[in-house]
């Protein structure tokens, strides 16, 4: 699917997805963060006629609530946007597929993830396909419409690693500049200044709280949910321990595991969980935390400069949209063990493991490498060769099984 910028179209990862997921089931649901381009998708690149409504609109919304057939009714297709402010229009939507079961009869998008919502996560089962559209990737924003060559690392033998990426047309690029723009359209395309960017990032976070968060739950305390959001992402990549970060905020432990569950819900907070298949070792099991956009983290932080995390968070937010894309699914953890051994990412797709490092740093060393060679022995012929991901341009075995590899030429 495709986003317009500039007149011209800018491709997503999620096209060939979403225009097979229409062909097959009566509905298809979208969702992701606000402004990561659903309504742009949804009104202009679906293929063929479909009515086109809107729940952000307080007259659409009323009819959503009081008589949900004016909105459903008939057998045209239909699209509806911010489906999440009115859940009970889902019974209807249910109704109307029950009643005439067309493909690709309803587009449902939305701003927050209706699976993880209790009283609509039932709704739908077994009548809808669910996608998430995540901020823009690093080759969406360059048009390319796709995720980073992760497919083609896990098609390929290991020895060909080093061939597969250096053949590719790739140009270095600075990465905190990548970090500090995000994924979000706007503010990734078309804002060409740090202060626009601040200026963006206040408002979309402003926003959040004053309406898109009320939708979910009647949250009154917005600066303590605030004051949240940033002790957040000074923490991102780091293990999540509830209880520390409700004694730093100062609020109770239950309100903190409320507030995150919403900040998840709204694809902001992203849970990373541990990859927990235990052989030998002893494993962490608690979830590490990241933000589904790099420059709203940044931008939360108050922080001069990106720092390490953030590039994790980057290489993240590129397996998400990758992983959540794909036919097959795939699972994407990470793995640490109780002795301190760590591998920021480990791409689970049931018959292999990719395991992934990521350094800030334009030099590797081989002592870089040890955590990917552990992971490589502990796990036997079902781990693939270690990929370690730097800022540097040297594509080089720092090692027989961990490949050093620049990550603008992976992303």
């Amino acid at each position: 699917m495709t986003i317009i910028h500039a007149m011209k179209i800018m491709p997503r990862l999620v096209g060939a997805a979403l225009a097979e997921r229409l062909r097959l089931m009566p509905a298809v649901v979208v969702t992701g963060a606000r402004q990561t381009g659903k309504r742009t998708l949804a009104e202009h690149l679906v293929p063929g006629e479909r009515r086109y409504r809107s729940l952000a609109d307080l007259d659409v919304l009323d009819a959503a609530r009081r008589d949900p057939e004016v909105l459903v009714g008939g057998r045209e297709p239909v699209t509806l946007d911010e489906v999440q402010r009115a859940p009970q229009l889902l019974q209807a939507v249910k109704g109307a597929i029950d009643r005439h079961r067309a493909a690709g009869r309803f587009l449902l998008t939305g701003s927050a993830n209706l699976l993880l919502m209790k009283r609509v996560s039932e709704s739908l089962a077994g009548r809808a396909s669910y996608l998430t559209l995540w901020p823009m990737t690093r080759r969406e924003q360059r048009g390319e419409g796709r995720a980073g060559r992760w497919e083609e690392l896990l098609s390929a033998p290991d020895d060909a690693w080093r061939d597969l990426l250096a053949a590719t047309e790739a140009e270095p690029e600075d990465w905190r500049a990548l970090v500090r723009r995000g994924g979000f359209p706007t503010p990734a395309l078309e804002l060409r200044t740090a202060d626009e960017r601040t200026i963006w990032f206040d408002g979309y976070v402003r926003t959040y709280l004053e309406r898109d968060l009320q939708n979910l739950a009647a949250i009154s305390a917005l600066p303590d949910f605030r004051r949240l959001m940033r002790a957040a992402s000074l923490r991102l990549g780091q293990l999540l321990n509830q209880t520390a970060l409700a004694r730093d905020v100062a609020l109770p432990q239950p309100t903190v595991h409320r507030w995150l569950n919403l900040l998840e819900t709204s694809y902001l907070l992203v849970r990373l969980p541990a990859y927990a298949e235990n052989r030998t070792k002893r494993l962490i099991k608690s979830p590490k935390l990241y933000w589904g956009d790099t420059g709203v983290a940044l931008h939360l932080a108050q922080a001069p400069e990106p720092a390490g995390a953030h590039l994790e968070n980057l290489v993240l937010g590129d397996l998400l949209a990758w992983r959540d894309a794909r036919r097959q699914r795939a699972q994407i953890g990470y793995w640490r063990t109780t002795s301190g051994e760590e591998v920021d990412f480990v791409i689970d797709t049931g018959l292999q493991l990719l395991p992934i490092e990521v350094k800030a740093t334009a030099r590797p060393r081989l002592g870089d490498a040890a955590h990917l060679r552990s992971f490589r022995r502990e796990y036997g012929t079902m781990a693939r060769a270690g990929l370690l991901l730097h800022t540097g341009n040297a594509l080089e075995w720092l090692a027989p099984d961990v490949l050093a590899a620049p990550w603008w030429r992976v992303l």
